[in-house]
């Protein structure tokens, strides 16, 4: 029971951040899902080492690409703080 409390209460914080995320970091970790996801199935479709590079470098590329365009847009505009970083208003 303490275990499965521990994952929903884990579930909940990560679900609570996940609209804090710019279009870089939708991308960012896009791409390493993607990358990872591409190396698996590249590698068990062709049992090569040169298949699971292919697979990551698609995959990472395209989750890049899906991830950076499926970030939650601020409703208010964004604005830089003095160290370039980016945020909602």
């Amino acid at each position: 029971m303490k275990k499965l409390v521990s994952a929903a209460l884990a579930g909940a914080m990560a679900l609570s951040l996940a609209a804090c995320n710019t279009p870089q970091d939708r991308a960012l970790g896009g791409a390493a899902l993607g990358a990872g996801l591409g190396a698996a199935v590249g590698g068990l479709a062709t049992g090569r080492a040169g298949g699971a590079l292919a697979g990551a470098a698609i995959g990472g590329a395209s989750g890049a690409i899906v991830g950076a365009s499926t970030a939650p847009r601020c409703p208010y505009g964004t604005y830089r703080d003095a160290y370039g970083d980016v945020y909602c208003r």
